[in-house]
Order: structure tokens, then sequence, then C-alpha cells
């Protein structure tokens, strides 16, 4: 099969991504360079220059709603992909409205907490839609250990689910990336696997 009739047939879909850091920015490019057709990413937060060593983010972006960048981001990239942005902080009220009409979710939230609050309103409330979650990145090197793999028939995890980001063992910008364009694969593979 050529890229074209890839990016074609993925154009048809839309992709939510619940936060727009590392994960959501870089899993987001990854997807547009793909062809996704619509994109609909959440996130309340504004770029700090810390988010630049993981982030798909530039300098003079700082200061920044990541949604607002990250939609000029991808604009360049891709003008071809329509994104949707919501400033909003998620919560188990407002994830099925914003994210109605999704065909796939990827969860890329700090918080352990709010990946739990994720994983339970859509499996709750939007029943039958996959999410693809990420967990355990942090630092760098063993690669091996990023894996991804299928819970159940609407729930993935990407990462070494074990790896916790603290002060000795930051998120760095490979294992992230790596991880990222592991979710955007899944999703992929998922929506090419849709007639």
């Amino acid at each position: 099969m050529r890229f074209s009739e890839i990016s074609a047939h993925l154009s048809k879909f839309r992709v939510g991504i619940a936060g727009a850091g590392g994960l959501g920015s870089n899993c987001a490019v990854a997807l547009a360079r793909s062809g996704v057709g619509t994109l609909v990413i959440s996130d309340f937060d504004v770029i700090e220059e810390l988010n630049l060593n993981r982030q798909y983010y530039f300098n003079d972006q700082i200061g920044l709603m990541k949604t607002v960048a990250l939609k000029e981001n991808i604009a360049r990239i891709n003008p071809e992909v329509h994104v949707i942005i919501h400033q909003k902080k998620l919560d188990s009220s407002n994830i099925s409205e914003i994210f109605s009409g999704c065909n796939i979710i990827v969860e890329a939230l700090d918080s352990a907490a709010m990946k739990g609050m994720l994983i339970e309103t859509v499996q709750i409330k939007m029943p039958g839609i996959p999410l693809v979650v990420g967990s355990g990145m942090a630092g760098w090197g063993r690669t091996n250990d990023l894996t991804s793999r299928k819970i159940d028939d609407t729930l993935y995890v990407c990462g070494d689910e074990n790896s916790e980001v603290s002060d000795s063992l930051p998120a760095v910008a490979t294992r992230v990336g790596i991880v990222a364009n592991m979710q955007a694969n899944i999703v992929i593979e998922y929506l090419m696997n849709i007639i």
C-alpha cells in the first residue's frame, strides 16, 4: 500500500488526545504527519521553558497555551489536518463531550489520578471507544523495556509500566518520544483495520 493510500484512509478519522505535553504533542505530530483527518486536543496548560526538552514546541512559543501552539505547529506540518482544541482541564463531566465522535483516544496526562479518571470515564461513558495509555517512560536508555500491549478490546498501554518520573529520573525526550510514537502507531494500526 502506498503512503498516499494510507493517508487517504486515515483522513476519514477523528482522534482525541488528552493532554498536549510530552506524549500528547509528539503523538499529535506523528498522527498529523501520517494523515489523520481530525485531531481533537485538550489541555489547559501554557508552555514553559522546561517543557522544551521533550515537548513539540519552540522557544518563541513559551507562554502560549499548548493547544494553540500545537495547532499552529501541526498547520505548518500538514495543513490538511483539522485540529480542534479545547483549553479545559479534563474531568468526568466533560470528557465524553470533548471527545465526542472520536474513533480512538490517546491518554497523555501527567498524573496517575488523572490517567485513572480518564480511563474510567471513557470506559463507562464512551463504551467501545479504544483508549491508548502511556505508562512508564522516565529516564533514558532501557529501550527494550518499552513495549505496547493490548489489555482488552478497548485498552492499550505503551511504556515500561514501571518507571515513575522523579527528580533523579526525569522525563527525557528520547523515551517520551518513543512512547508517544508507539501510541501513534497503535492508533494508526487500529484505524487502518477499519474498513
